[in-house]
């Protein structure tokens, strides 16, 4: 089931896309109310980052005593392993008791930074990016938003996801959208299923990519990510992910300055789109999409296979 959803103000500038994507997701709360997702695109600054980041899940908080002087604890050491490898905290904010967004000033290696922050006990990254700003927790878009004060975010585009549970748990680590670890600033909504994901995870372990989960989204994130690296543009490997990922997708991709959409060769997830002169807003039922606008819209929806990819 599981909805899926997003937008691209295609000529840049700043607009309420936390509100714009709230509205949508809370239209489709009915397809997945077990958690939502959001993964947000705004500034991006050279040589700075924003990680996102947990510390605990928020069932912990009513379950474990202890659990202030764990995040605490959680919370120390991961500044120490920031310090350490030379990234300097502009501003820590706890979001949640349970969540924190970090500012950091770094321009070392991506890829020692995440490391270092996977490498504390109990602390669990959920982006870093220089554009990006992934949160996901349970509850509705209403009460996400709410809870991290999303309405007032502005940026260029965002995509974002409600899931009904099937296969694991009810939690902020299995919740969507999922980043491509480490990779900045690309992130994945998909609605669907991958009939090779273990095959294709191996290969690309086999080429040194790490996974956080076992969610055949996060393997779409992490494929597309690793065919950008190869030197393909991002049509370039959406298309190319047609033939290579086996099952029935639609996904939704974004990246720093872009936002793309796949649909499988049988078209069996739907998927919804509108476009303007300068505004593209797509998502599993249009309903999500009418939510934007006050007049009447067309609307169409993308064929089997198609590939599309609009830019700020």
């Amino acid at each position: 089931m599981c909805g899926i959803a997003g937008l691209i103000h295609k000529t840049g500038g700043s607009a309420d896309v936390g509100a714009e994507l709230t509205a949508m997701l809370q239209a489709l709360k009915h397809r997945g109310p077990d958690s939502t997702g959001f993964g947000l695109y705004g500034d991006s600054h050279p040589n700075s980052y924003v990680a996102r980041v947990k510390f605990a899940e928020e069932a912990d908080m009513a379950q474990d005593h202890d659990i202030g002087e764990r995040i605490a604890e959680r919370k120390r050491a991961t500044d120490a392993h920031l310090d350490r490898i030379g990234a300097r905290v502009v501003a820590a904010t706890a979001a949640t008791p349970y969540a924190y967004r970090y500012e950091l000033d770094y321009n070392g290696d991506l890829r020692e930074l995440a490391d270092e922050l996977e490498s504390v006990d109990g602390t669990e990254i959920l982006s870093i990016g220089r554009a990006l700003e992934l949160v996901k927790d349970l509850g509705d878009a209403q009460a996400v938003a709410g809870k991290y004060g999303l309405d007032s975010f502005t940026g260029t585009h965002a995509i974002g996801h409600t899931r009904m549970a099937t296969e694991s748990d009810v939690d902020i680590s299995s919740a969507h959208p999922y980043w491509a670890y480490p990779f900045s600033d690309i992130s994945v909504v998909h609605n669907g299923q991958l009939t090779n994901y273990w095959t294709k995870r191996r290969a690309l372990e086999r080429t040194g990519h790490r996974f956080m989960s076992s969610c055949d989204s996060e393997l779409i994130a992490v494929y597309i990510a690793d065919r950008l690296t190869r030197g393909d543009a991002l049509e370039e490997a959406l298309e190319r992910s047609i033939s290579e990922l086996d099952g029935v997708f639609t996904y939704v991709v974004a990246t720093a300055d872009a936002l793309g959409m796949a649909k499988d060769l049988m078209a069996a997830k739907p998927m919804v789109l509108c476009e303007t002169d300068d505004f593209v807003a797509l998502g599993s039922e249009e309903v999500a999409i009418r939510r934007l606008f006050n007049e009447e819209i067309d609307t169409f929806d993308p064929y089997e296979g198609e590939v599309l990819v609009w830019r700020t």
